[in-house]
């Protein structure tokens, strides 16, 4: 499975950007996805996630009330609106995928990746 990533950039704090982040039809039912991220030297975290029935989401304590997580079927896509940015939001964004139906939700809060994309980059400045 092949995850496609768009957007990302540089912005000044306070600002917004959005990631969209889409898989293949044949793949998309029955796959949680979300966003992590990677601050050098250290590994990646969840930033926010969503199951495959967009019943329940994901949210780093940091960002809540500032990202915004959909998902849009019918396009096999997801999107992270990332308003009021700050400058610790800056890093490496990866979209992700984790398998399992019912169960995926479970196994991305456990950082049981199936699928990764290549990453984008977000710079927020000061």
């Amino acid at each position: 499975v092949q995850l496609v990533e768009s957007g990302g950039g540089s912005v000044e704090e306070g600002g917004s950007l959005a990631l969209s982040c889409t898989a293949p039809r044949s793949s998309y039912v029955a796959l949680t996805m979300g966003w992590f991220r990677q601050d050098p030297g250290k590994s990646r975290e969840a930033v926010a996630y969503i199951t495959w029935t967009a019943d329940e989401t994901f949210y780093r304590e940091s960002v809540k009330g500032r990202f915004t997580l959909s998902r849009n079927s019918g396009q096999n896509t997801i999107e992270l609106q990332m308003n009021n940015l700050r400058s610790e939001d800056t890093g490496m964004y990866y979209c992700a995928a984790s398998q399992g139906g019912a169960g995926s939700f479970s196994r991305m809060s456990r950082g049981l990746i199936d699928y990764w994309g290549p990453g984008t980059q977000v710079t927020v400045s000061s």
